[in-house]
Parts: structure tokens; sequence; C-alpha cells
């Protein structure tokens, strides 16, 4: 995983827009969250997120078939973060693909990953959730500005006939919500003019009651849809990894689950919403915090705009890796080199 080194506090914030400590943590848990500096992007916390991965996985770039990057903040209208990455690490024989399924978009491409191996198509895959959302958020607005935060997470997905793995993935989406969480401006309808500018069509905006109903329903709905189909009781499931969005809609739905809060993993104090960078970055926190070891059966779960819904249950075959962070203290340029411009 992959974070940005300025931490935004919530008294940070107080400074900024009309808004308390009291009232942030009260309403979302959130206590603090990472900032993209201006030597960072989307690009860069993938590349060193994936850097770690493929050492963890002790896997060379060339043996990397293809490079899926999951995000709703590429550094480019195109070309996609994923052409930028598999240039970066030099992995000459992977394809390279970009998904937006904005929050669900890690277990988006951890779907689409396990079925390209599962049909025998691929071997190795390096699968990246990674975000910017202070890029896209707008920082008077403080209905929104104080839920997100920037982030990358990555793995390395392998063939392997040992059993166990994924499980059951599940996917799915209600579009008639799509309004309730977007950002107009920059595509096709509404490109970029002094109007769109003037307008702040460039900025997400979200209808969170909406949201908010929507988010405990599906988290509590595909949880339960997810082991169904899995085919393991809910009291079998060793750690449950919720998209990290707000600790009220996690906790309703530890609630109506009637899973021991014990089992769910929960860092949304300190990283915010991290959109699709969400979920693998609470996964490397829990193998480090050692709550995921061989044979753990673990169950994610996301919840995001389209509006859309994903579950992926699994049960834990590698060894626990021993991870180190790469390039701690040095800039981003310091890390990776020259940015592409």
């Amino acid at each position: 995983m992959s974070l940005p080194d300025q931490v935004r506090t919530n008294q940070d914030l107080e400074s900024i827009v009309d808004t308390t400590d009291e009232w942030i943590r009260s309403r979302t848990g959130i206590r603090e969250r990472r900032i993209a500096s201006e030597d960072e992007s989307t690009y860069t916390l993938a590349l060193e997120a994936s850097k770690q991965a493929l050492e963890t996985a002790k896997l060379s770039p060339e043996d990397v078939e293809m490079i899926i990057v999951a995000t709703l903040t590429p550094d480019f209208g195109f070309p996609a973060v994923s052409n930028l990455l598999q240039d970066a690490l030099d992995a000459s024989d992977a394809a390279a693909v970009d998904i937006n399924s904005a929050c669900t978009g890690f277990l988006s491409g951890l779907a689409l990953a396990d079925g390209l191996i599962v049909s025998g198509h691929l071997d190795n895959v390096l699968l990246v959730g990674a975000e910017t959302m202070s890029r896209v958020v707008d920082w008077s607005d403080r209905a929104t500005c104080v839920l997100f935060g920037d982030a990358a997470g990555a793995a390395v997905l392998q063939k392997s006939d040992s059993g166990g793995g994924i499980l059951k993935s599940v996917l799915g989406s209600d579009g008639s919500g799509a309004m309730s969480l977007y950002l107009r401006g920059g595509g096709s309808r509404y490109q970029a003019n002094a109007h769109t500018i003037a307008n702040g069509d460039h900025f997400l905006k979200m209808d969170g009651r909406e949201v908010y109903r929507f988010a405990v329903k599906a988290m509590v709905d595909c949880t339960i849809d997810t082991a169904r189909r899995a085919g393991v009781p809910l009291d079998e499931f060793d750690l449950f990894i919720p998209h990290q969005a707000n600790i009220r809609i996690i906790n309703s739905a530890i609630r109506e689950l009637d899973v021991p809060e014990s089992k769910f993993f929960v860092n949304v104090d300190r990283y915010g919403n991290t959109s699709a960078a969400s979920i693998p970055v609470a996964l490397c926190e829990a193998i480090d915090e050692g709550r995921i070891e061989p044979g753990s059966k673990v169950m994610m779960v996301a919840f995001g705009a389209g509006l859309a819904w994903a579950g992926t249950a699994l049960e834990w075959t590698a060894p626990v890796p021993d991870r180190g962070v790469v390039g701690a203290g040095l800039s981003a340029r310091e890390r990776l080199g020259v940015l592409p411009s």
C-alpha cells in the first residue's frame, strides 16, 4: 500500500471550512486523512504500491501478464494509469486496462482478474486500487470535503491448484441512483469550459442521505448474498473488511448482520474514504496486524457511485507476507523518478 505523507486532520479542516472535529467524528468516525502533494498523483501512489506488491509476491515485472487499475481519479483522461504503470515497471508483456466503478473498483477488478485466471487465459495479474480524491473534492463544501482521502493498494493474483483463494465474487448495480453521487464535468456531456468551472461541475456531488440509506442496505444484502453463494456461513468468516466510508454505515451493518464487532476491520478514522484504494489498504493493514493467516476466511464488501455494490469471499492460502515500507521518508520524485507530464 502507498499513502501520501501529508496528513490533514479535522482540526486542519476547521480552519478551511465551517465544521468541527466533534461534528466530523460523531457523523463519520474520521479523525484524519492523507492528502497527495503536488509531486504525487494516482499514478505515483499506484506505482509505489505496485512495486511493493511485486516484491512481496517475488514476481518479476516480466512475468506480469495484465495490469488492472481501479480508479475514478486517473492522471489523464487518457492514456490509462495502467499504461503508465506498465512502462514504469517495465512489464513489457503485460496488457493494461483501467476500470472505473468508483468505491467498488478493487473488488470489480478482483472479479475480472479471477475470471481471467480461472478460465486459463492468464497466470499472473497485478491489480491496483488507487485514488487522489483530494483532486475532485470541493474544499468549500463541508458536506463532502471531510469524507475523502488519497491512497493506493495493490495485490498480485496468481494461478494456483491448491484450492482456496477467491471463493466467490458478487457484483451489482442500480443505475437509477446514479445521480446520488457523481462528477458532472470533464466528460463528453459537460466538457471543461468557463461555465462548468464556475458552476463547480468538476467537483464531486453527493446526496448524503440517499447514499447512506443505499449503503447500509447494500452492505448487508451483499454480505449475505456473497456468503450464501460461496457456501460459507457468516459465522465461519474470520474477518470482514468493509469499504471504509463512514463508521455509522459499518456499525449499522454490524448490528443487522449480528456479527461480532471484533471480526470487522476498521481504519476509516485514519484515512477517510479512499474509494477504490479502501479495500486493498485495509487488507494490507489487516495482514500487518496479524488478523489474516493461511486458512483465514475473509469477506470483503464495498458500495459506491453507480450506484454499485460488490462482495468477495476468499480463503487466504498464500504465506502471510512480511511487508516492509518502501521508500519511507522520500518525496514522490525521489522514490519514483521523473513523473509523466
